[in-house]
């Protein structure tokens, strides 16, 4: 096992080192969450809900929203600070019976093993309140948040309970506790006579779980059928951003190829847009210096001649295609 708190246990003046331990593990059988046509994992990522980026975990903080709208954001720097003596220490404060305990109030259960040179001053704590048969009530803080605990003995090893605070238990609210409601007393007799006759000393080791049992035996029938698939390969996330770059920079060479294949074209190649626009030009000598009126007319007259005789083949071939 290995601890997940470190600190002392104040009992009046006698400060007992000890290191914290969960008592207790999970043994459900634990799946993961696939895509049902093709078995890939189903991951989760941490998005900010205004830019929609991809935040780190070490980037997020604790926020708690004010009745105005208000936000106060807490680091875990901030609530590291807090002054709270509980954080490295279980302060005994009370002792009391364990039946004045409701079980309700029970959250999860931790083992104190003592630290290095703290066994004997354990030992004197434990021997104790095996003795006087009572619990002691401490408070300590864990993960942030700080509990009532009870500490008594168990197999020999002092075990912390920690516990909900009072305000923190619900109020069975229900509806037929205002009926009145009555039971014939043969009722009441037959099952009481039913409960001593099914009484007896608790043994949790005669109860199993059988749910965890049924879905194990079904796992196994599963993989004896061979009804089992392997393990879907997936992109590695770093090859898709390698790929997308090589994409870009053969996007970036080839607009460069083109441009270059622009600058090498032959001379003739880039002015011959010009060449069309030349007959527009051919108009520049109507330009130049005004010709007297008699030696315009005969020019006009023959430029009429030459476009009427180059209609002409047109027009005939026309007729004939019709």
């Amino acid at each position: 096992m290995r601890s997940i708190w470190r600190g002392a246990v104040s009992f009046g003046l006698v400060s007992i080192g000890v290191k914290l331990y969960s008592a207790t593990e999970d043994k459900d059988v634990r799946f993961h969450q696939v895509h049902a046509a093709d078995g890939g994992r189903v991951k989760y990522k941490r998005v900010c809900s205004i830019d929609g980026e991809e935040i780190e975990y070490g980037d997020i903080a604790k926020g708690y929203e004010l009745p105005d709208g208000q936000l106060v954001i807490l680091t875990d720097d901030d609530l590291a600070e807090m002054p709270l003596s509980t954080r490295r220490e279980i302060e005994v404060m009370q002792f009391v019976d364990q039946a004045e305990i409701d079980p309700v109030h029970f959250e999860k259960t931790y083992y104190l093993e003592p630290d290095g040179p703290a066994t004997r001053p354990y030992v004197l704590l434990r021997d104790a309140l095996e003795n006087t048969g009572r619990v002691a009530i401490t408070k300590i803080a864990l993960r942030q948040r700080e509990s009532l605990a009870a500490l008594r003995v168990r197999d020999g090893v002092l075990v912390l309970h920690t516990m909900r605070w009072p305000d923190e238990i619900r109020r069975p609210d229900f509806g037929f506790l205002d009926e009145d409601v009555s039971v014939r007393p043969q009722e009441l007799q037959m099952a009481e006579a039913l409960i001593t006759s099914m009484a007896g000393e608790f043994d949790p080791g005669e109860f199993t779980d059988d749910y965890r049992e049924a879905v194990t035996a079904l796992l196994e029938a599963k993989q004896t059928g061979g009804d089992v698939q392997p393990v879907p390969e997936t992109a590695d996330p770093g090859a898709a951003v390698v790929d997308l770059m090589s994409a870009l920079r053969r996007s970036v060479e080839r607009a460069r190829g083109g441009a270059a294949e622009e600058d090498e074209a032959p001379a003739s190649a880039r002015r011959a847009p010009a060449k069309k626009t030349a007959p527009a030009r051919k108009k520049a000598p109507a330009e130049k210096a005004e010709p007297a009126a008699a030696e315009e007319a005969p020019a006009r007259t023959r430029a009429r001649k030459v476009t009427a005789a180059k209609k002409e083949p047109a027009k005939r071939t026309s007729r004939r295609s019709a």
